[in-house]
């Protein structure tokens, strides 16, 4: 028996039925010499209807009389229901009390197979549906989807399943609409659907449902002409209406999904066949008849229809009124019918068996001893493809996508455009021709529907608050970042040696720096250093020619030569600081620049405490004076230079300066410096300078007021300070500059600190030796030993008779 609801574009299900009934009837080996018969009951979406039409099946006396029936043993012995799960439950649950097999060919509705035992669905599992709208989504980059869904069972399974993928591939919902099917006739709320919808700033919009649940989805009844939308759905909706007959139309452009399946052979030829003459116990068929071709009723018995087109057939007929090509519902109930063969034959096999020779009730089969059959039956049909109505074990079919074809012929096609094949590899799973289809007449290119544009390279995705993923506000990427890819969450970093371009979409090589001789600075340290070795180069030349003379005499002559040997090195020495660096000149560079001036600092001290013993040496015999005739302050040199040394030794020993290079000093440079090493044992180092030079400032500070005639205390107190300043000075200098600047700073500090001690100590002695000589005679000095003789008197102490030479 089969069950239906009878409409022009369903009456296609009851020729599909009777077409596999007759090839059935026709096959030598399936049911030989058994014919298959049926009944036909209208299923009117309607509980109390389809209650009524199934008891009046079941008494079989044209009356719905509960639990009887007027006929001893009944010819049915399975029924074909659909095309809605809600049909099939209702049937269902009245078929289970007498066990009666139930075959559905509506979509697959996991209720049906959960509540009710004998209820078996042709329809696979819609487990891939989901995986393939979203798969089209993503080929299309379409983020901002709308849904539209029928408030049943499948359809709260379907958003399950569909927000899982589109939350898995970042796809945003701009609205869920929940179609009630018990309200869907009132105007009102079909309004205030169709206006969220329309209102709604996605262009793509998923609708879910069957035709009966999704009744109240009509643009057309409020004439609305939707034209900037995208349709996406299953061909269980008929959106292709009779109702209107204009070209232009909401749901042109729209994407359906429909069950792959082979055309059934011979099955269109049999629909040409078809006519009132061929069937003519089908009022329907006559009535269809009447509507659509020019015919007439007969007077004489108001049944029989004359004046009909002698060829005359249902091809004629256009698509949206009936289609030629086999429905997946028609194919579904095609496999039933072939199900319940096969079902039959297998149990007439199996009494052949057990009882080869049948009486006259061999033939006889209560419709529950069929479901230990159907539960395992399998079999391929005339297409080869293969039919189990084990759920469970049916994989995962292919979906055909259909795109309707309207405007601007008006001739209501759908095309295969498509197909989403879920058992294929990923990235293989979806092919479509995009030249094939055919958008709705709004859209002039492939449709656009995002919450927020993409981001470019460059920038990055900054989520609103409060919104959907998919609304974002595009942020550039921070400096030392790039993004070189659209929508990207966050930017990357570039490596080291490497720096973001302007537009921060790709890194660029920095340029390898240092401070060159040819750079205008590093050219004019050097120069700087160069002028200054040979300036102290001449002083001491002016000091070993005047090397006799009382002024040079006075000041220790061997002493002054040691420390303008020492300044002259430590000139040199800033030139270990230009050019490129290697590992020699970066262990050279600060043990170096250490120890020079540590020789000229140590010897500064000795000078200094050279003229406090002269001037505290009151009388001979004195210990002061026997240091002073020992030349005891001079082996201060050797003692404070040998500490430095071997600060120094520690330090190469340990951790000794490398070459390294800077890649935070500038953003688009990488400079290649000597690295430090140790920054305690550099820090040591330095102070210990500091120290020693801490020291003579001391010495020198106390020995300022001494008789000051070829005295160079107070020189030498203001050329410390001089040198303590600059260096004080350079360490917060320093550490507040990068780059070539940073070595220029330490450079500079040397030249300027050697210039310091060169200058203070040394041109007051130059000027009178070379500008004023008369001032370097022996009678200033001895004017000056007599005033310095009345001070001593004064303070009760001696000075001394002599000065060292």
């Amino acid at each position: 028996m089969l069950s239906c609801r009878l409409q022009p574009k369903s009456y296609q299900y009851l020729l599909a039925f009777i077409f596999a009934i007759e090839e059935v009837n026709r096959s030598p080996h399936l049911l030989p010499n058994v014919s298959l018969g049926f009944d036909l009951y209208n299923a009117i979406h309607s509980e109390w209807k389809t209650l009524e039409s199934t008891l009046t099946w079941l008494s079989a006396v044209g009356k719905a009389i509960p639990n009887y029936t007027c006929v001893r043993k009944s010819k049915s012995v399975a029924v074909i229901t659909g095309n809605t799960g809600a049909i099939s439950a209702q049937i269902g649950t009245l078929l289970e009390l007498y066990k009666f097999p139930q075959l559905t060919y509506g979509p697959f509705d996991q209720i049906l197979g959960e509540n009710h035992q004998f209820t078996y669905q042709m329809a696979p599992r819609e487990s891939s549906l989901a995986m393939g709208m979203v798969s089209l989504m993503l080929h299309f980059h379409w983020t901002w989807v709308g849904l539209v869904i029928s408030e049943d069972t499948r359809g709260i399974q379907f958003l399950w399943d569909i927000r899982q993928e589109m939350n898995k591939n970042e796809i945003c919902e701009a609205f869920v609409e929940m179609l009630s099917v018990t309200d869907r006739t009132y105007a009102s709320l079909e309004w205030h659907y169709l206006f969220r919808i329309i209102e709604s700033t996605a262009n793509v919009v998923v609708i879910y449902g069957d035709t009966n649940s999704l009744m109240s989805l009509s643009f057309w009844r409020h004439g609305l002409l939707v034209t900037w939308k995208v349709w996406i759905t299953t061909s269980q909706w008929d959106f292709i209406t009779s109702e209107t007959e204009i070209m232009m139309d909401t749901f042109h452009g729209t994407l359906s999904f429909s069950y792959s399946h082979n055309e059934i052979p011979g099955f269109k030829h049999f629909l040409k066949t078809v006519n009132p003459s061929k069937y003519p116990e089908d009022f329907y068929l006559t009535k269809f008849w009447f509507i659509y071709f020019p015919c007439s009723i007969s007077k004489a018995d108001c049944e029989t229809l004359q004046g009909c087109p002698a060829n005359a057939s249902l091809e004629d007929l256009p698509v949206h009124v009936f289609d030629m090509s086999m429905s997946e519902g028609s194919y579904h109930i095609y496999n039933a019918v072939y199900a319940v063969a096969h079902t039959l034959h297998e149990m007439l096999l199996q009494r052949v068996e057990v009882q080869p020779v049948w009486n006259g009730d061999g033939l006889t089969m209560y419709p529950w001893q069929l479901n230990s059959f159907l539960k395992n039956i399998k079999f391929d049909n005339s297409v080869g493809d293969e039919v189990n109505l084990d759920q469970e074990r049916v994989s995962r079919k292919d979906y055909d996508i259909l795109n309707y074809w309207n405007f601007p012929q008006g001739l209501h096609l759908q095309v295969k455009v498509g197909k989403f094949s879920p058992r294929a590899p990923h990235g293989h799973r979806l092919s479509i021709s995009e030249e094939m289809i055919e958008w709705n007449v709004e859209f002039k290119e492939i449709p656009h529907s995002v919450c927020s544009e993409s981001c470019g390279p460059g920038f990055r995705k900054t989520h609103q608050e409060g919104q959907a993923a998919c609304c974002f506000d595009c942020t550039p990427c921070p400096e030392h970042e790039i993004s070189n890819e659209t929508d990207v969450e966050q930017c990357v970093r570039c490596l080291d040696d490497q720096y973001p371009n302007p537009a921060r979409d790709r890194c660029l090589p920095k340029v390898v720096v240092f401070l060159a001789y040819e750079d205008p600075l590093g050219a004019a340290l050097a120069g700087v250093a160069l002028g200054f070795s040979v300036l102290t180069a001449l002083v001491l030349v002016v000091f070993v020619k005047h090397r006799n003379t009382p002024l040079v005499k006075a000041n220790n002559r061997n002493l002054s030569y040691t420390l303008l040997a020492s300044l002259c090195l430590c000139f040199l020495c800033s030139l270990l600081f230009l050019g490129r660096p290697n590992t020699a000149t970066c262990i050279l560079q600060q043990t170096t620049f250490a120890i020079m001036f540590t020789v000229a600092v140590s010897t500064i001290l000795a000078k200094t405490i050279t003229v406090v013993l002269a001037f505290k040496a009151t009388a001979p015999g004195k210990r002061m004076r026997q240091w002073l005739v020992s030349g005891a302050p001079n082996s201060v040199i050797p003692i404070c230079s040998l500490l430095q040394v071997m600060l120094c030794g520690i330090w190469l020993g340990t951790c000794p300066p490398f070459i390294d290079t800077d890649t935070h000093a500038e953003p688009q440079q990488l400079l290649v410096l000597c690295n430090k090493g140790s920054a305690t044992l550099f820090y040591l180092v330095l102070g210990y300078l500091g120290s020693l030079a801490l020291g003579s400032f001391s010495v020198a500070f106390l020995a300022r007021s001494l008789p000051d005639t070829f005295n160079e205390a107070k020189y030498l107190t203001f050329s410390m300070l001089v040198f303590c300043s600059v260096w004080v000075t350079f360490i917060p200098v320093y550490h507040s500059t990068k780059g070539k600047v940073m070595v220029a700073v330490e450079v500079f500090s040397i030249l300027a600190s050697s210039a310091g001690l060169l200058g203070c100590i040394f041109a007051p002695k130059c000027y009178i030796l070379l500008v004023r000589p008369n001032r370097n005679v022996l009678q200033g000095i001895k004017f000056y030993k007599m005033k310095a003789r009345a001070k001593s008197n004064h303070t009760k102490s001696c000075t001394p008779n002599t000065f060292p030479v």
